[in-house]
């Protein structure tokens, strides 16, 4: 059998077979996801050989929650597991029903999350503020905004939106994105958990009016014309913490060569993943019933960043909505955790303490992935940086975020918690 290609260039030239390994000599890794087109990454590992060229293989195994995730990697059914970024934050602050010790020493890319409100909200949405259907996630939001303050004077029930899980990225941008249309998230709308396979058909019944999720259940919910997409990660803030791949600290310290070898992997299955004439085949794996059991054609169109954002037929072109591997997105910034302690400070999950803020500096671990990879050219030398802080890199709000000062920041945003809201943060 021929070996993969080592090059970032030759992943262009695909992948024939496997490397050359003896399956009993292999490394058993047992590891847990979610079926999001963001667990590519990890799925494209074993799946394409890039684990079995570092003498690992991995057990893939699908779950339905995030927090059947945590505990089962709590639990040591697990080894590692496609986590939500905020879920290692959670943990080393002790927040849950079941912190254990996790850290996460390696991102699966950026990207991959949207906005999607029903087609009945937004259509009163359009009345209400005029759109025509190409407006940005601003103008979105300051429309819902006013349909929110109507249906306030009419004594209407107030939106329910759905998210995936309270400590997770997209607990935090829905947030985000209310907060900077002028809407309080803790009082103008009431927030529930729904698991990411469940969103579409939530929305459907008319459980909820809207939800934040992974792809590719914000287009599912497009093609079955209930859901219209008003917002993507993208629009909020390019570089948000997606996932990550948790562990837990003793696995890591008793297994360091087989960590080691298995962030080489992930490191080469994301730099394959981001060949744009590679995301048919990635495409093919994940359509499969094992992995996303989702049409090969949504997820193709998604991985191009060419969808529908609307029924009646409304595209837009995203062309960095998933980010595998360039621009460091798998380098796992300090400060990006530290600013998801920021949001769990600002929406009363959590009181900031010097202490905490410590705490959450031990929960992404760059240290293991610069030992794992080097010091290639294109890993950075530092573990902070001001976010938001590029050109490229703008939250929606035009704010910035220093992680030294996360008590001004939190301050600074006008809509913050009252400690009185309407979340419903049950633990599931």
């Amino acid at each position: 059998m021929s070996f993969i290609p080592t090059g970032i260039d030759q992943y262009k030239s695909g992948l024939t077979a496997p490397a050359t390994i003896r399956t009993e000599s292999a490394k058993l890794v047992r590891a847990g996801f979610i079926p999001l087109v963001d667990a590519a990454v990890l799925i494209a590992a074993s799946e394409f050989g890039f684990a079995a060229r570092e003498g690992i293989q991995i057990d893939l195994v699908k779950d339905v929650s995030w927090a059947n995730i945590r505990d089962r990697l709590a639990f040591r059914q697990f080894d590692i597991a496609h986590m939500l970024a905020p879920m290692p934050v959670a943990s080393a602050l002790g927040l849950g029903s079941n912190p254990s010790p996790t850290i996460a020493p390696f991102m699966l890319g950026r990207g991959g999350n949207a906005i999607t409100l029903s087609v009945e909200l937004y259509r009163r949405m359009q009345e209400k503020a005029g759109l025509a259907g190409h407006e940005d996630a601003l103008t979105n939001a300051k429309a819902l905004k006013l349909v929110i303050e109507e249906m306030r004077a009419k004594s209407e029930a107030l939106p329910v939106l759905g998210m995936t899980y309270p400590f997770s990225s997209h607990n935090y941008e829905l947030r985000y994105w209310l907060s900077a249309g002028g809407i309080h998230p803790e009082e103008d709308v009431k927030l529930v958990v729904v698991p990411p396979p469940m969103t579409s058909d939530a929305l459907s019944a008319g459980a909820i009016d809207g939800f934040c999720v992974g792809a590719p259940w914000n287009m599912v919910a497009v093609s079955r014309e209930v859901g219209r997409i008003v917002a993507v990660k993208e629009d909020i803030w390019p570089s948000s913490p997606e996932k990550v791949i948790g562990a837990r600290p003793e696995w890591a310290e008793q297994n360091p060569e087989t960590l080691s070898r298995l962030i080489v992997a992930l490191d080469r299955a994301a730099a394959w993943c981001d060949v744009l004439d590679n995301r048919r085949d990635l495409a093919q794996i994940l359509a499969e019933p094992r992995y996303l059991d989702v049409p090969f054609d949504i997820l193709h169109r998604v991985l191009m960043g060419r969808f529908t954002t609307d029924p009646n037929g409304i595209e837009r072109t995203v062309p960095d909505y998933f980010t595998f591997h360039r621009q460091g997105a798998n380098f796992p910034w300090i400060s990006q955790a530290q600013w998801i302690f920021s949001q769990m400070v600002r929406w009363g999950q959590v009181t900031y303490s010097p202490e905490a803020h410590r705490q959450v500096a031990s929960a992404f671990r760059p240290d293991l992935y610069r030992s794992a990879l080097g010091s290639r050219a294109d890993i950075p030398v530092t573990d902070v940086r001001i976010e938001g802080n590029a050109e490229d890199d703008v939250f929606i709000d035009g704010a910035t975020f220093d992680p030294e000062d996360i008590r001004g920041y939190v301050a600074r945003s006008p809509i913050r918690n009252t400690g009185a809201g309407t979340t419903d943060q049950s633990d599931v």
